[in-house]
C-alpha cells in the first residue's frame, strides 16, 4: 500500500474520480512527500501510478493541478476539523482540546499527505496560493475564536491571542514533519499529549 493510502479505515482520497485520476493523486503525494515537488516530473508521478506519462495529462493538465488538487482537499479538511470543533459542545477548554486533538490525529494518521499539504505551498501559481491561503485564515479564524471565546469567560489566560493561536497551529502542523508510524506513540496519544500541551500553554482553568 502506498503511504498516501494509509487511513484510519476510510477510503482514501475517495472523492477523487476516476480510479486512475484517484491513482495518479496518491502517486503524487508520495512523490511530492519524497522528493519535494520541484524535483519531481510527471514521468515519476505516473512511473509510480503505473500509466504512461501521457495518461497523466487526460486527468491533469499540468503537475501544478495536481498538487492544488490535494492541497485543497487537504485544507479543506484541516477546516472541517476545527470549525467543526469550534462550533462544538461545551466550555472553551473543551472545544479547544477537542480541536487539537483531532487536529494533530489527522496530521499523524496522514502524515505523508499532510506534509505535502503544508509545506508545499509556495510551489502553487498564484490564482491557487491565494486560494489555499484563504482557506487558511479560515482555519486560523476558528482556532483564534475559541482562543477569544477562553479568555472572555475567563477560563483562559492569553496576552497574545493572535500570537497563541499561530503557536497552537504550528504545534499540530508540525507533527506531519516528524511522526513515524512505527514510533512508540499512536496519533490518537499524540493527540491526547499535544491537547494538554496546548491547554497548558493557554492557561486553562480546572471546571469548577
Amino acid at each position: 500500500m502506498s503511504t498516501a493510502e494509509e487511513t484510519a479505515g476510510d477510503v482514501p482520497w475517495g472523492e477523487v474520480t476516476p480510479e486512475a485520476a484517484r491513482r495518479l493523486l496518491v502517486a503524487a503525494v508520495d512523490a511530492f512527500a519524497e522528493r519535494g515537488y520541484h524535483a519531481t516530473t510527471t514521468r515519476d508521478i505516473a512511473g509510480r501510478a503505473g500509466m504512461s506519462p501521457a495518461a497523466l495529462y487526460i486527468h491533469y493538465k499540468t503537475k501544478e493541478e495536481l498538487l492544488h488538487r490535494i492541497s485543497r482537499i487537504g485544507h479543506d479538511k484541516a477546516l472541517e476539523i476545527l470549525q467543526g470543533a469550534a462550533d462544538g459542545p461545551g466550555s472553551a477548554a473543551d472545544r479547544l482540546a477537542e480541536a487539537v486533538r483531532s487536529f494533530v490525529r489527522w496530521h499523524a494518521e496522514r502524515h505523508t499527505t499532510a506534509r505535502v499539504v503544508q509545506y508545499e505551498l509556495d510551489a502553487l501559481g498564484a490564482e491557487h496560493r491565494t486560494e489555499i491561503v484563504a482557506l487558511r485564515r479560515r482555519s486560523d479564524a476558528a482556532v483564534r475564536r475559541i482562543i477569544n471565546d477562553g479568555v472572555a469567560a475567563g477560563e483562559f489566560d492569553v496576552p497574545d491571542v493572535p500570537g497563541t493561536t499561530l503557536a497552537v497551529l504550528s504545534l499540530c502542523i508540525d507533527v506531519a514533519r516528524w511522526f513515524d508510524s512505527a514510533g512508540r506513540r499512536t496519533p490518537a496519544e499524540v493527540g491526547a499529549l499535544y491537547a494538554d500541551l496546548v491547554l497548558r500553554m493557554v492557561g486553562a482553568r480546572p471546571a469548577g
